[in-house]
């Protein structure tokens, strides 16, 4: 999944963008809302993360514009400002939720989960496909039983496939959802990422999951 930030302290930027890397998420980041616009204009992002005191165009302005265009893409506010007014006029404005700084980075990435989840139409964070079982509050995956380990990218990987099960994913589409504009690698990496993935969870089992749709990209299925 592919996240924006849009943060103006420059040290929690650095720190949210580089967290969520860790787990494996897509993750551009900017300072103010006039920068988001830029990169919202260019990508589809499954959620935006946002300060809401920022100079040149502040996140409350930036979120009711997005919403004004018709863009649903889920928003969670971070603020300092931690009173009731403040965060009744977040949601009101087109947020999502609302969490108050200082936080623990593990709610971060609850919350995260859940508009996610909430967006994906999917009711739990129990992903299966036949005997494929993903759980992503625990990240974990286990098929016959097994336990499969995957690096961050590749659960991210297995997880947008999982959430978009029986589709047709196109290589570019898989790469906007995974990778941010950070990412100066191998111009096939989601061919390669799938042959990883192939490896840990078909091989050794007599029906594979992940199929390749020739000309067009990829698809999990049972």
């Amino acid at each position: 999944m592919r996240i924006l930030v849009v943060e103006d302290e420059t040290d929690l930027n650095r720190m949210i963008k580089q967290q969520l890397k860790d787990v494996g998420y897509g993750v551009d980041s900017c300072f103010n809302g006039e920068e988001a616009l830029d990169y919202l204009s260019v990508t589809d992002y499954d959620l935006i993360i946002t300060d809401i005191m920022m100079p040149q165009k502040d996140g409350l302005t930036l979120i009711k514009e997005l919403r004004e265009e018709g863009k649903t893409v889920p928003v969670l506010f971070l603020s300092a400002k931690d009173s009731v007014e403040d965060r009744v006029q977040g949601l009101d404005c087109g947020g999502d939720d609302y969490l108050v700084k200082p936080f623990a980075f593990a709610e971060l990435l609850a919350r995260i989960r859940v508009l996610l989840r909430k967006n994906s139409g999917i009711k739990t964070n129990r992903l299966t496909a036949g005997d494929l079982i993903m759980d992503v509050d625990t990240h974990t995956v286990q098929r016959g039983g097994r336990n499969i380990v995957l690096s961050a990218k590749e659960f991210q990987l297995l997880h947008y496939l999982l959430v978009n099960k029986g589709i047709v994913l196109s290589r570019e589409r898989l790469t906007n959802h995974i990778w941010d504009f950070g990412y100066d690698g191998v111009s096939n990496i989601i061919d390669v990422y799938i042959r990883y993935l192939r490896k840990k969870i078909d091989e050794g089992f007599d029906q594979a999951l992940i199929h390749t749709v020739r000309g067009r990209g990829y698809m999990l299925k049972e």
